[in-house]
């Protein structure tokens, strides 16, 4: 395979000395160079093969996704019939879930702010507890 490219990967002057000057200057760049000097013209060939799954990929999720609800038909019209009324069925449920979870959610933020409310009236009474004792004392001691 002939390449073009002005650094390609093959042991030459300028291939090693990049990959010296990434070794200095941060190691991992020369680690690099020397993966793309040792197998750089494989990756070419994995980028490729990854562009042609990635078109078939593309290509499957186009086909299925239709105006019936991201599923293509089968043409069976009883089973796409039924497959929709499940799937229906299924959207309510969630729907229903969603907010069963939401009110749940609400419930608990309820409940925290309660148990806060109370923690915070029991510090307020606490401190009103040792200010008043704090000023007695105070009173006490002046009297002597």
């Amino acid at each position: 395979m002939t390449s073009t490219h002005a650094i390609r990967p093959a042991w030459t002057p300028i291939t090693i000395g990049l990959m010296v000057l990434g070794f200095i200057a941060f190691w991992p760049l020369g680690l690099a160079m020397l993966a793309y000097i040792l197998w750089g013209d494989r990756f070419q060939e994995f980028a490729q093969r990854g562009k042609e799954e990635f078109r078939g990929c593309k290509r499957a999720f186009n086909m299925n996704s239709t105006s019936s609800g991201g599923f293509s038909r089968t043409g069976n019209v009883a089973f796409d019939d039924y497959r929709a009324a499940e799937m229906k069925r299924l959207e309510e449920e969630r729907r229903k879930l969603d907010k069963m979870r939401a009110e749940f959610d609400d419930f608990m933020a309820n409940l925290r702010r309660a148990k806060d409310q109370e923690e915070f009236d029991r510090f307020m009474r606490n401190r009103s507890m040792h200010q008043d004792q704090g000023s007695q004392d105070q009173d006490s001691k002046s009297n002597y």
